[in-house]
């Protein structure tokens, strides 16, 4: 990877021929790094040229800090093509990160194991998920984050690997999303360790408010949980989603009992859950 004249600026070098900035030091003891992307990066446009499976990678890394405006040009049309895949196409331009709405597997933003993150003013049109969050991640702020096309703001999915991680948190305020397969989102898998059909992940202590827009389908808040594992301390107010359609919006809830306050449209758990729920993209 280029990234042309950018720099850390604690240490004052210049970034060339590299993909990774990884601390090795103890938790709580590595030094701030700021990185400055002016000029931004252009990606090798034949992926065989990566000996690393990605293409920018911070890792273990605190108090950490991007900033600048450059682009990051993945050269997905031409990436795609050599992979025989449909051609599509990736860059960023900081704080925008944009992929064609039919590229799979293009989360805008994705993160695991991550402390104190905070994604404020981006905006982000993806295939994907706009942010995506994974296990050990907790103290994230997202906010004034525009998202669209894409598939929304996501947790998950979580409950896929054995020992993950507790997610915890995560706030997100004063975003648009538009455009988008599902809003706001908790994902995931179904039991694995020892394989059952519902999910064992532990759902607790979460809170939708002060939402307003609208749904292209009548079921417009969705809460499907585990009877493995049902949900609890589940917090709804002052949500106000109207269908399109001709046909009211509606709500759905399984194994979860929401504590509500405020107007709420729809009206909480006021649809039947058919007897195979739905997915989402």
């Amino acid at each position: 990877m280029l990234i042309k004249q950018s720099t850390i600026r604690k240490s004052k070098k210049k970034i060339n021929q590299t993909t990774r900035i990884d601390s090795n030091a103890p938790k709580g003891q590595s030094d701030a790094i700021d990185v400055v992307a002016k000029f931004g990066a252009k990606a090798d446009a034949d992926p065989s040229a990566f000996k690393d499976p990605n293409w920018v990678r911070f890792y273990s890394i605190e108090n950490f800090k991007m900033s600048g405006g450059g682009i990051f040009d993945g050269q997905g049309s031409i990436a795609y093509e050599k992979n025989t895949c449909d051609n599509h196409e990736f860059h960023s331009k900081l704080p925008v990160v944009e992929a064609l709405v039919e590229s799979p597997n293009t989360d805008g933003i994705h993160m695991g194991k991550s402390d104190g993150v905070n994604i404020i003013g981006f905006d982000i049109k993806t295939g994907d998920d706009c942010i995506s969050i994974e296990d050990g991640t907790k103290n994230v702020d997202i906010k004034e984050v525009t998202c669209g096309p894409g598939h929304g703001i996501s947790i998950g999915s979580l409950g896929k690997f054995q020992n993950e991680e507790p997610v915890e948190g995560i706030k997100v305020s004063n975003c648009t999303i538009t455009n988008t397969s599902n809003g706001a989102r908790i994902k995931t898998w179904p039991g694995e360790y020892p394989r059952i059909e519902e999910s064992k992940v532990k759902l607790s202590n979460i809170s939708f408010k002060n939402i307003r827009g609208t749904s292209a389908l009548p079921e417009a808040v969705k809460f499907i949980c585990s009877g493995y594992s049902p949900c609890q301390n589940v917090e709804l107010a002052d949500i106000d989603i109207k269908h399109t359609g001709a046909k009211p919006a509606t709500s759905q809830c399984l194994n979860v009992k929401p504590i509500t306050s405020g107007k709420l449209n729809p009206i909480p758990c006021s649809s039947p859950v058919p007897k195979t729920p739905s997915a989402t993209a």
